[in-house]
């Protein structure tokens, strides 16, 4: 994804000196002898083959968070709910979630500037965050019944869609591609920004939560852009997995694939709720 985890310059430099491992765990001999007898060598190998950066150690680490996640939103969920004297459903959002949401993304910026902390951010993240997201959720299924599951529904199958996409290379991440994600989401992310900004003063941008045609071609414009996020998610975890990156890279993988979801999941909640207004 195109958020503030991946810092390709923390990576580029995190990966020098960094090589796949020999087999065995032991660096390629050095030969002085006859150029006949100098083994291959793609450039340098490091004997700490259990410390570099896997697939399977990335889909770990990202499980661990997403449980974190979920754990912390039930929690978010129950705060922010609550029952009126005639026995009707209330929601409040709980001024706690704010303060989640401002240290979760403290930790997501300070993760891609000092990667080595990324296994101690990533929870710190999934925790500040996740209690924001069970708030949110609640207030959107109090007013309308069932859109939450509906919305982990599409969040998943857009998830799955994208990877077997990615993996069959029906989606390619070409430089082009990149750019254009990373720009599109950019965009969004500063318009978002201008509307918390009018919001202050009492003004809107109204398009962005207005089930208008409109405003629901907006919101599906943005729902894909976050799904092709997950693309270049894909593409860091395979180019860092084959540059060999440190292990620590794993949470900070972790870190980014889920900010991705999340972002999509609450995405997915408001264009459903558009759709369920109209």
């Amino acid at each position: 994804m195109s958020n503030p985890v991946f810092n390709d310059e923390t990576m580029k430099r995190d990966a020098a000196g960094w090589a796949a491992p020999v087999r065995g765990g032991h660096t390629a001999p050095v030969s002085t002898g006859s150029p006949l007898n100098t083994p291959v060598n793609d450039g340098p190998t490091t004997p700490w083959s259990k410390n570099v950066m896997t697939v399977n150690g990335t889909i770990t680490a990202t499980a661990s968070l997403l449980i974190l996640l979920l754990i912390s939103a039930s929690f978010g969920w129950n705060a922010a709910g609550g029952t009126a004297p005639t026995g009707e459903a209330t929601y409040s959002f709980p001024p706690v979630a704010m303060i989640g949401i401002i240290v979760g993304f403290i930790a997501v910026i300070a993760s891609s500037f000092k990667p080595m902390l990324a296994k101690f951010l990533g929870p710190i993240y999934a925790l500040g965050y996740g209690f924001a997201v069970g708030a949110i959720s609640k207030g959107y299924e109090t007013f309308q019944n069932g859109i939450v599951l509906q919305a982990v529904g599409a969040t998943i199958s857009v998830f799955l869609v994208m990877l077997v996409l990615y993996r069959t290379q029906i989606i390619k991440v070409t430089d082009k591609f990149r750019r254009s994600i990373i720009f599109a989401t950019l965009g969004i992310a500063v318009l978002y920004g201008v509307s918390f900004l009018m919001s202050l003063f009492g003004a809107s941008i109204s398009f962005i939560n207005s089930p208008s045609l409109f405003g629901i071609g907006f919101s599906v414009v943005v729902c894909v852009v976050a799904a092709m996020n997950l693309a270049l998610d894909f593409d860091r975890v395979e180019k860092g997995v084959a540059a060999g990156m440190p292990k620590t890279y794993e949470w900070v993988s972790a870190i980014g694939l889920l900010v991705t979801l999340v972002w999509l999941y609450l995405e997915m909640l408001r264009l459903l709720s558009k759709l369920q207004s109209r």
